[in-house]
């Protein structure tokens, strides 16, 4: 019995684990994110892949880049500013953050 509730368990986490790569996914193709960066390739901004890989173990990484989902920046990447994104609420930066953070 033991065996079936750990099992039923971790398949619970591998699906959520899946809806909350969805949501990520989705909310970038929503918000227009991609329009300047992609998982894999520098399209005007840094790949995530990048992103996650400069943040990686950076405790307070999901709370600035959160702000700066929102209220834009420059300076991390190079020259190129990232323009606000006020559409984007702070739940959503923060679910965008996190998918942007679990690349790899």
């Amino acid at each position: 019995m033991k065996k079936l509730v750990a099992v039923a368990a971790i398949a619970g986490l591998m699906g959520s684990t899946a809806a909350f790569a969805d949501a990520g996914a989705d909310l970038a193709k929503a918000k227009n994110c991609l329009a300047c960066h992609a998982v894999d390739k520098k399209v005007v901004g840094p790949a995530y892949k990048e992103v996650a890989a400069k943040y990686k173990g950076d405790k307070t990484a999901e709370a600035k880049l959160a702000e700066k989902v929102i209220k834009g920046g420059s300076g991390a990447w190079g020259s190129m500013p990232m323009p606000p994104n006020p559409q984007v609420s702070a739940a959503e930066a923060k679910t965008l953050v996190a998918w942007v953070l679990s690349q790899k």
